[in-house]
């Protein structure tokens, strides 16, 4: 079997990864490729002529950063498009996708004579950086093992004698890698940073050039068993660079950087100032401010002045001038396209100076995009002689009429004047900065007593450090220009932007001053490409091949500084020549987020991060938390799922015949990661401990250091304690060490910390190795210690830390019991460090002439601590001698966890075994049951759990857990109240076995005795293990048995759910939650059996769980779309049962108590009979299923259950059919039974009253009355402080078009039925007895329905509709109501038409259709849900407070539950009745055009897609108020809200499988 990692990269509507961050880290463990697969939900936007583009290569081929395969993107509604692709090298690749964005929603398709004008458009490039395989001595090298050391290479003597000592000392410490700032030959200020030939190896230390260094690498893997890494510098050469004095355009000059002229001149005016300082009278010696502020005196007198820099910010007036005169003089004259206001040229001519001078701003200036030459800027004379002509007219000569050239001229001048004026101020400006930089840097150099001191002013020092290398003219330079020999320096900006070229066109640092420079250093100029600068960039090429060839890694040099196309095109070309190269990078940007920019696109393998920056053991304590890796204890969250798959067996690419073999996926989430980090104890660049803290902390800061999880370094001198930070440009002694004299060995000794650092090194690199990334770090005054552990088997290492900050004396710092819960330790030993950091030692260290010495030092081995072992549990106590500069090292491990990776094996492995037997109402239990459920089935005993310091869990089962579990992982939020009350307990488990345990002795869940079994032998297993790693097996656990749970929930669906997308299987999974056995709401009087809740946790139990309207708008989508027919059938018998007045009860009260005062409950049930004969087995013969009454057929006596006429009759479902029609013909007048306050408090005593009847001229069915609400909308006011108690928010009597709709659907259907003699009847009788066919009442509704419901786009239209003109409110929309008590509700644009237009579309015009739905998703449609009323409508009240108690008639008591919130579940028909017209008006051919309507749909999911992923419910609510705003009166979890959009789904399958097989595909 062959494993292959997959790591699963979801991504947005948009196109972006569903990573945060956006950054895509991917470590492979092995040496084999891995694969990225990309998961696209089929119809999103990016899949509307999309494509993936990749730069990946394939196997052997090369790779190239602009080189992208496609991958089509082919819409699917039904399936998530998945795109596999393997990577087989390190790197930073990138994707993107194209896509053509999907069209508003339009009434009328665009026509484009039949020609696609499609325009695609290009999403951002998203990177994908894999992290080099390292191997050493034939070994994987992971990088959080490295321990890299860092050396000076001019300092390391002769090759290869000195440096073989080094070298074996080094390695002798436990280092396996070695840095070496650049070994190239050195420019004039011998900085190893400023490199005077980047082809050329130093020939002091590699006197036979290429061949040393080859042995020297070969050596370092053959002999000492490290690595190499080395810097590469691409900013800067040396200011004396030989290849300079040819290729100078190599360079920022005057002739490749123009704009760098103004700078240039005040740098050599300020040089020239510094040189006749004392001819001038000026001090040379600074001794105070007073003696600066004279020279600044004079900077401003002889610099400033002289160099007349304003002349390069403003305009040149005389020559504008003159300029303008003599266009306007010949005629040439241009106004802008634009220019001229709405005033035309006379309000031009009228305006104020300042305003026509605004006019040329905005329209005339040139050469505003830099600074440049004097007087780049400039006016357009063309325009500002328009202007002229504007205010004076055409010129006609001086004889004319016209205002003479001098009277022009004096206007134009006045004008230009004005323009000038910002100008002067943005000069004004930057001359301030610029002398306020100059004083700063001064003053830094020459008073502060933090600075040099540089000392008096002269040749060699003089007054500024200069900006620019003066090439000599000389043989080789004479063939330039005299601009292209002044070649700006390289330096740094304080805050700068690392983005922005400092020396570029937009940037004026070089002029402000306010680049601290390198004077030593040219700064290179690449350009935008090879092409500006083709020299430059093959020798650069060059130059990273070479260092590529020997060095297994690379420390970029100022990354920050390096242009980024240049750093990805060397990257690129170094990783052509060693793909798995090490890159680790110099980088301050400033922001992380601007450290991602560049880690992400260059593929970075780690950021150079010091501890040495740390100003306190608090600092020191925030940087190691930062680099240590995960918290103990930490979730599983990569979330490991195995799948085999069987393939041909290939053999160099070909297909061996016949031969197969499985591959095993393992397939990974990509998690969001940090930047790595390569974390020093120091760096050649910051001071040693001797300098910034106490020599003592060298020892405990480079063990907090080695306890990180990423890769960690050094540099020499640190280990042997160096009293200062080596001058690596002006030093030139060399190294020495004890460890390049003698064997280290591990323990105390003098001359550093090299015996303990080796043990250091010895247990980071073993912890990196085998995958130690879990760490405990705490701090304690002036104490750290760290904990780092292996999640697997349990094994660490601890570390106890006393810091030495100044100030910290010599006591032990009173340190606290360390107490490490059922863990074992071994204390592998405890040194302190003792440093002779007196002025006379440091002296003499530094006294030394020829070589850098450490200061005289001890490491002492303590006793250090006491170890008390109780039980399991190990207390560690600091004895009084640890003082600061010691640390206490142990070995850790857990006896209770001794064979955790067999835990973790255990404790995740079975579950689906133990959940396979289970039917989807056991997992209704197992899952779900929120507290009223749950006080119901356990006779009020049980209910759902409450964590402390979070509240009560939603759910009882499985889901109230992982709903709270899911981010607490995904976040590894182990602060979280659930985690902390696992660690003071084991009450959760308790809770959730003994829940279980008790249901599988019921009967009724019986099946559930193996879940239980399987949770309590995976509890026990885990009880034993120490509290603090509860959380992280709890955690395991329960994802395990919820996903089996969940996946068996899954499989006992149909075909369409098991292979459907996530969010489709989320919905189907809410009609597990919401069906369940509850003893108080069955469906039967004496009968137990599942019922449907309309929702939780309001309509769970009693009289409010099972409502008629609900249960049969949740029917088809939540039963028959899943392929729960027997739940379905069970539903519809139970109802028929209990038919009386040809209505099925709004309230069913398991048929002891129904209620019957809905009018549309019946229709919609009637549509369930329907669909389910059209779509489960043998569907038709549920007609002839027979059913015992709850009462006598057509007849209205009420009685109760124990009356012996009750049950006594018997019909067919069929017959049930015919008698709603025939009631509803006939007509029915009735007063509720039982009718009063017992019933009803709320309702008005006429409200009981029902009466519904045929209007014979139309067929529409009447209804209802002003004082109830019959329908789904059936808010009755409540408040009798505001008036409003027993008066309806929504009455909506008369013909609700969705019950027309329903009605004509359900004639059509047994019409049909009877015309193929698969029903018995034909026809039923109306009040005056004549009878008439369910065809031609049918046809009488669809012949008058758009008539009175659609209200015509134009008034001119009106005399062929049912219209009131004056009354009409909205155009262009189907009537929610014909003929109400109340006119104007008619005319109510709501939500309530695509139902109608669901059920019985052919009663639609198609655009009459269209366009409503077009109005209805502008007008009504919220993020989630449809709004109840149009936000135009006077009664708009859009926030449903059901609590609320005023004097406000609309909305108290929730009066307005129907009047504007959003609800959910009409969303469902909308979209449905979207696809179904929208794809009507395309053709069968016009593939684009159906995947653009299956693709309106998908866009409109997206709300409900986030809600049911948030919701701790796992399903969609009730309604929420204006624009998708949550509503906490709301039910959080409805029945019909999942259900309608199953529904959707549904259709669109039906829609797909009209479809041919070469359009889109859905299966």
């Amino acid at each position: 079997m062959v494993s292959n990692d997959v790591y699963l990269l979801p991504l947005n509507d948009d196109g972006s990864p569903q990573v945060t961050g956006e950054y895509i880290y991917l470590a492979p463990e092995t040496r084999e490729s891995v694969t990225i697969r990309f998961a696209i939900e089929g119809t999103s936007s990016i899949c509307r002529h999309g494509s993936l583009w990749v730069n990946i290569p394939e196997r052997g081929a090369e790779f190239r950063r602009d080189k992208f395969r496609e991958f089509k993107l082919v819409p699917d509604f039904n399936r998530t498009l998945e795109i596999s692709i393997p990577i087989y090298e390190a790197g930073a690749y990138a994707f993107y996708t194209t896509y053509a964005e999907l069209p508003d929603l339009a009434n009328n398709l665009a026509q484009a004579n039949g020609v696609s004008t499609t325009k695609t458009k290009k999403t951002p490039l998203y990177y994908i950086d894999v992290a080099p395989r390292l191997t050493l001595d034939g070994q994987p090298l992971p990088l959080p093992a490295l321990s890299v050391f860092s050396i000076i290479s001019k300092f390391m003597g002769r090759y290869p004698q000195d440096w073989e000592r080094h070298l074996r000392g080094i390695s002798d410490r436990g280092y396996n890698m070695i840095h070496f700032t650049p070994l190239q030959v050195r420019g004039a200020s011998d900085s190893p940073y400023s490199l005077y030939d980047q082809l050329g190896w130093d020939p002091n230390c590699f006197p036979e050039g290429e061949k040393d260094v080859q042995k020297l690498v070969e050596s370092l893997e053959k002999n000492h068993s490290m690595l190499s890494l080395t810097d590469i510098v691409l900013n800067h050469t040396a200011h004396n660079s030989t290849w300079l004095l040819d290729h100078p355009e190599a360079g920022y000059n005057l002739t490749t950087a123009p704009w760098l002229e103004s700078a240039y001149l005040l740098d050599s005016k300020l040089l020239e100032l510094s040189y006749k300082l004392e001819k001038l009278g000026l001090p040379t010696d600074l001794k105070s401010v007073d003696d600066l502020v004279k020279i600044m005196d004079a900077i401003k007198k002889e610099v400033m002045a002289e160099i007349r820099l304003w002349e390069y910010y403003a305009l040149d007036v005389d020559r504008d001038a003159d300029a303008a005169i003599e266009s306007w003089v010949v005629g040439k004259t241009a106004f802008p396209e634009g220019s001229i206001g709405p005033g035309g040229i006379d309000a031009l001519r009228a305006a104020a100076p300042k305003d026509q001078a605004d006019f040329l701003v905005k329209n005339a200036l040139k050469g505003m995009d830099r600074l440049g030459e004097r007087f780049r800027r400039r006016v357009d004379p063309n325009i500002a002689a328009a202007l002229l002509s504007a205010i004076f007219g055409r010129y006609e000569g001086e004889s004319g009429d016209s205002t003479d050239q001098a009277a022009a001229r004096v206007k134009i001048l006045e004008i230009l004047d004005i323009v000038n004026v910002p100008f002067y101020k943005e000069y004004d400006a930057e001359v301030a900065e610029i002398l306020q930089q100059l004083f700063n840097r001064i003053k830094y150099v020459r008073l502060d007593e933090h600075g040099p001191k540089q000392g008096p002013i002269n040749a060699k020092n003089p007054l500024i450090e200069t900006y620019f290398t003066r090439l000599p003219l000389n043989e080789k330079t004479v063939k330039h220009r005299k601009e292209d020999l002044a070649l700006v320096n390289n330096g740094w900006v304080w805050g700068g932007n690392a983005l922005v070229d400092n020396a570029g066109p937009q940037s004026r640092v070089y002029l402000r001053r306010e680049v601290i420079v390198w004077g030593d250093c040219t700064k290179l100029r690449y350009g935008a490409g090879p092409n500006d600068s083709p020299w430059l960039w093959e020798h650069m090429t060059k130059y990273a091949r070479m260092l590529a060839k020997y060095f297994a890694g690379f420390r970029i040099d100022n990354c920050h500084s390096t242009p980024l196309h240049v750093a990805e095109h060397i990257l690129d070309e170094a990783r052509r020549v060693r793909p798995d190269l090490f890159v680790v990078a110099e980088l301050f940007t400033g922001s992380e987020e601007m450290d991602y920019v560049f880690v992400k696109r260059l593929g970075l393998s780690s950021l150079v991060r010091e501890a040495m920056q740390a100003w306190s053991t608090a600092e020191l304590s925030r940087l190691v938390h930062r680099h240590g890796g995960r918290p103990i204890g930490s979730f599983e969250v990569d979330e490991i799922s195995s799948l085999d798959v069987r393939g041909p067996v290939k053999e160099n690419g070909e297909t061996v015949n016949g031969e197969h073999q499985y591959t095993r996926e393992i397939i990974r989430r990509i998690k969001p990661v940090p930047v790595q980090a390569l974390f020093m104890d120091c760096t050649h660049d910051n001071e040693v401990p001797a300098q910034k803290r106490d020599a003592r902390d060298t020892l405990p800061n480079a063990a907090l250091v080695c306890m990180c999880s990423s890769a960690t370094g050094s540099v020499m001198g640190y280990d042997e304690i160096y009293p200062k930070l080596v001058d690596l440009v002006s030093e030139s002694r060399l190294y020495t060490s004890e460890s390049s004299k003698f064997p280290v060995k591990v323990g105390d000794g003098k001359g550093g910390i090299g015996g303990v650092k080796k043990l250091l090194n010895q247990i980071h690199t073993l912890m990196g190795l085998d995958g130690y990334d879990e760490t405990h770090i705490h701090h304690e005054d002036q104490y750290i210690t760290v904990h780092r552990v292996h999640p697997g088997s349990r094994k660490g290492y601890f570390l106890i830390a006393h810091t030495a900050f100044p100030g910290y004396g010599n006591g032990n710092g009173a340190f606290n019991a360390v107490h490490l819960t059922g863990t074992k330790a071994k204390h592998l030993g405890s040194w302190m460090l003792e440093v002779d950091s007196s002025k006379e030692a440091v002296e003499e260290v530094l006294s030394d002439k020829k070589y850098l010495r450490g200061l005289p030092s001890r490491l002492i081995a303590l006793p250090g601590i006491r170890m008390e072992v109780k039980g399991d549990d190990t207390i560690i106590t600091v004895r009084d001698r640890f003082p600061p500069g010691s640390i206490a090292l142990f070995e850790t491990w857990i006896p209770a966890a001794e064979h955790s990776s067999g835990l973790d094996t255990f404790v995740t492995s079975g579950a689906k075994v133990a959940m396979d037997e289970l039917s989807l109402i056991d997992l209704n239990f197992l899952l779900y049951k929120c507290e009223p459920e749950e006080h119901d089935v356990s006779n009020g005993r049980d209910g759902t759990y409450d964590i402390p310091g979070h509240g009560k869990i939603v759910y009882a089962g499985l889901q109230g857990w992982w709903s709270i579990l899911a981010d607490i992982i995904k976040d590894n939020n182990l602060a979280h109240p659930l985690c902390q009350h696992l660690r003071d307990g084991q009450w959760a488990l308790d809770y959730i076995v003994g829940r279980l345990e008790r249901a599988s002795k019921l009967e009724a869940y019986s099946r559930l005795a193996k879940p239980a079994a399987w949770l309590r032998e995976r509890f026990d297993a885990i009880r034993g293990i120490p509290s603090f790693l509860l959380p992280r097996y709890f955690g395991l656990v329960l994802r395990t048995a919820y996903m089996a749970a969940f996946e068996q929930g899954v499989s006992l669906m149909n075909h369409n759910i098991r292979n459907g997308q996530w969010f489709l299987q989320k919905l189907a999974m809410v009609s597990t939650q919401q069906t369940g056995l509850v003893k108080s709401a069955s469906l039967y009087p004496n009968r137990l059996v599942p019922s449907l809740a309309a929702g939780l946790p309001h309509f769970a139990v009693d009289w409010a769980r099972c409502w008629g309207r609900d249960v049969f708008i949740s029917l088809r989508g939540l039963y028959l779309g899943t392929g729960r027919f027997d739940e379905a059938k069970e539903h519809i018998r139970a109802f028929a049962g209990v038919l009386k007045h040809g209505m099925i009860p709004n309230l069913l009260g398991s048929g002891n108590t129904p209620r019957y005062n809905a009018r549309d409950s019946v229709w919609f049930f009637l549509q369930c009979i329907q669909d389910y004969t059209r779509i489960a087995p043998d569907g038709l013969s549920l007609l002839d299923e027979k059913i015992k009454r709850r009462f006598l057929p057509y007849d209205d006596t009420w009685f109760p259950t124990d009356d012996p006429r009750a049950y006594s009759k018997e019909s067919t479902i069929g017959d049930i059919v015919l008698e709603v029609l025939q009631r509803h013909a006939a007509g029915m007048k009735f007063r509720e039974a039982n009718a009063g306050p017992g019933l009803d408090m709320q309702m008005g005593d006429e409200g009981f009253n029902i009466e519904i009847r045929v209007d014979w001229s139309n067929g529409f069915i009447f209804g209802g009355n002003q004082k109830n609400c019959g329908t789904w909308m059936d808010k009755m006011g409540e408040s009798d402080r505001a008036g409003s108690k027993g008066v309806p928010g929504t009455p909506r009597d008369g013909a609700a078009v969705e019950i027309t709709g329903l009605l004509y659907s359900s004639l059509r259907w047994v019409a049909s039925l009877n015309k193929s003699g698969k029903y018995s009847y034909a026809s039923v009788r109306k009040t005056d007895g004549s009878e008439v066919t369910f065809e031609g009442w049918a046809s009488l509704i669809k012949s008058n329905f758009e008539r009175c419901y659609f209200v015509p786009i134009s008034p001119s239209e009106d005399s062929a509709y049912d219209i009131n003109t004056s009354v009409v409110h909205r155009r262009g929309i189907y009537k929610d109501l014909y003929r109400s008590g109340k006119e104007y509700e008619d005319y109510q644009l709501r939500p309530n038409f695509p139902i109608a237009m669901t059920s019985a579309p052919d009663l639609f015009d198609d655009k009459h259709a269209m366009h409503a739905l077009c109005i209805a998703d502008s007008v009504l449609r919220g993020p989630t849900g449809m709004a109840t009323l149009d936000p135009g409508d006077m009664n708009y009240r859009p926030y449903y407070h059901n609590s609320e108690d005023s004097t406000d008639f609309a909305t108290s008591k929730g009066r307005n539950y129907h009047q504007g919130p959003e609800w959910l579940w009409p969303t469902g028909f909308f979209l449905r009745a979207l696809l179904k017209f929208d794809l009507k008006r395309r053709g069968r051919d016009d593939a684009e055009g159906r995947t653009e309507a299956f693709q309106q749909v998908t866009r409109r999911l997206i709300g409900c897609k986030e809600m049911i992923e948030r919701s701790p419910w796992a399903g969609l609510a009730e309604l929420t108020q204006k624009n998708g705003e949550h509503c906490a009166d709301s039910s959080p979890t409805q029945a019909w809200s999942a259900s309608c959009l199953i529904d959707l789904y549904m259709d669109a399958a039906d829609e797909q499988a009209k479809l041919d097989s070469q359009t889109l595909p859905l299966r």
